[in-house]
């Protein structure tokens, strides 16, 4: 079952938003063999420049799916970020499909689904994730402000550390609005 949670900045939630979000983001639910269990979280944002910007994120037990768009009007906002959850459903089920044909449990969390023209979708876009090329380099031990100097320098947009604070392995990041992000493992 999917509850939603659907929150607006600068904009008010109206029944018709909440009502097009639902119906669109149900449209996922074809790919799964059974309804999940999850909240939507939905944020949808407008800005002072007419543009209008959908986040939809879904923790589901295997995977969390999350996707932005942002356009000139917030119902097609809204319809290219469930194309977008879309086709990440679509690209990791051929994924685990193929890596897990074996293991039945896995396999099944995902329905085949039959596209308009009749057809069972085929399982394409494995090269992408070949692994082109492996890197190896020893962790030093340094300051979340010393990763991101080190980051900057070496042009990167993540760099991967070692935080002399907590001996804990650690992970800075650039994000979208340029300002800078730090992920801690555990």
């Amino acid at each position: 079952m999917l509850r939603y949670n659907i929150r607006g900045e600068k904009i008010e939630v109206t029944d018709a938003i909440r009502t097009y979000v639902e119906k669109k983001v149900e449209k996922l639910e074809r790919y799964f063999t059974e309804t999940p269990d999850a909240n939507v979280h939905v944020n949808l944002k407008v800005y002072s420049d007419k543009n209008a910007k959908a986040e939809i994120t879904i923790p589901l037990p295997r995977l969390v799916l999350r996707a932005e768009e942002t356009s000139n009007d917030l119902y097609a906002s809204i319809d290219l970020v469930v194309d977008k959850l879309e086709r990440q459903i679509r690209k990791y089920k051929t994924k685990v499909n193929r890596k897990f044909r074996d293991k039945e449990a896995t396999q099944d969390y995902f329905a085949s689904v039959v596209e308009e023209n009749g057809e069972i979708e085929s399982e394409e876009g494995h090269a992408d994730l070949e692994i082109v090329r492996t890197k190896q380099f020893p962790l030093k031990p340094m300051s979340s402000e010393e990763a991101v100097l080190q980051m900057n320098l070496l042009g990167h947009n993540f760099f991967i550390f070692l935080n002399a604070d907590t001996n804990e392995i650690n992970i800075t990041y650039l994000r979208k609005d340029g300002k800078y992000g730090l992920i801690e493992t555990n």
